[in-house]
């Protein structure tokens, strides 16, 4: 590996850039400063430190806000799930993302009331996925809370009423959190990365690794939930592909069940990279996922999932046509 002295400003900048959007600050130049060489006094390792101490500033900063307003709807008697946010610990996600089965509006009126929060505008997929993005003052970061529902179209409202109960405890920064399961935190992962944005961060792998390798997966339970869900052949999916992905790089994949392997729809090898992460391909094999997923919820007899999920492409294509003409899918995605 190039020693650390050896780069330039602008390089360090690309590289923390690339952690950054990957959720890997922390870890990432933890380990770069025990892979590397940089004298004591150089440039190079106060660029580093630098950069450490100011994501865990903001990571510290993010923890007080996000435990106040888990504490602020506990105090209110309404549930509330932490959902992503902790999952790259001791990263932390871009923005705060919670979940809540509590009425939209009760959610509304804490946030004003006990954070002076504002709502951000919400796009055509919020309003379908239930959705709502608070600006609070003195807090950079958005705080996003899922209400009701999960999914791009919103179509999880069994699952995602599930999530309170099977929900764990964690510690993480001196507070106290609810989280989901481990099987939960995959799905969640999957309902992401294969069903709305197509794309793996390096976290996604590397969250996912190792909770795998820690034994921490009930899978017999995560096969039962993803199939009440509808997505199992996008969880079994994702799971190989993390596989394979971690493999290429430590010559072994994930210890994963027969059955999860057999009902993988592809695997590493189908994904690329592409503008700083690795890319899901649509067609085929993401569109195969989705209409899998529908016609479970049409065999099923699922009025509102199936309504909601058909519109799905509609969706999809006015946010491709936004991003030529403007640059830009806000207001749409």
């Amino acid at each position: 590996m190039r020693q650390l002295q050896s780069w330039r400003r602008d390089e360090f900048n690309d590289l923390l850039s690339l952690a950054q959007s990957n959720h890997v600050v922390v870890r990432g130049l933890s380990e770069f400063l025990n892979l590397t060489s940089c004298p004591e006094g150089r440039d190079c390792l106060r660029w580093v430190q630098t950069a450490l101490d100011a994501e865990r500033s903001r990571i510290a900063v993010c923890l007080r806000y996000l435990h106040s307003i888990c504490k602020c709807f506990e105090d209110s008697g309404r549930d509330i799930t932490v959902i992503k946010s902790l999952d790259h610990w001791p990263d932390f996600g871009s923005d705060i993302d919670l979940y809540t089965g509590c009425d939209a509006a009760e959610v509304i009126h804490l946030m004003r009331r006990h954070f002076n929060a504002t709502i951000a505008k919400r796009s055509w997929g919020d309003r379908l996925a239930g959705k709502w993005n608070f600006i609070i003052p003195g807090l950079p970061e958005a705080v996003e809370l899922h209400v009701g529902r999960l999914g791009q179209t919103g179509e999880q409202g069994g699952f995602a009423s599930s999530l309170r109960g099977r929900s764990i405890c964690v510690q993480r920064g001196g507070y106290s959190f609810r989280v989901p399961c481990a099987q939960d935190r995959v799905t969640i992962s999957t309902l992401q990365r294969m069903y709305r944005h197509f794309y793996f961060r390096l976290c996604d792998m590397v969250d996912t690794a190792a909770l795998v390798d820690a034994g921490s997966i009930d899978f017999d339970d995560l096969l039962a939930s993803a199939q009440a869900a509808g997505i199992w052949e996008g969880v079994a999916t994702y799971l190989t592909i993390v596989s394979d992905y971690v493999e290429s790089y430590r010559g072994r994949g994930l210890e994963l069940p027969g059955f999860v392997v057999a009902a993988a729809k592809f695997g590493g090898r189908d994904i690329y990279y592409g503008k700083g992460f690795l890319r899901v391909p649509i067609l085929p094999q993401s569109a195969r996922l989705y209409r899998s997923q529908l016609a479970g919820v049409v065999g099923r007899g699922e009025v509102d999932s199936s309504a909601r999920l058909s519109l799905f492409p509609w969706l999809a294509t006015a946010a491709m046509l936004g991003q030529k003409l403007t640059g830009s899918d806000k207001g749409i995605w």
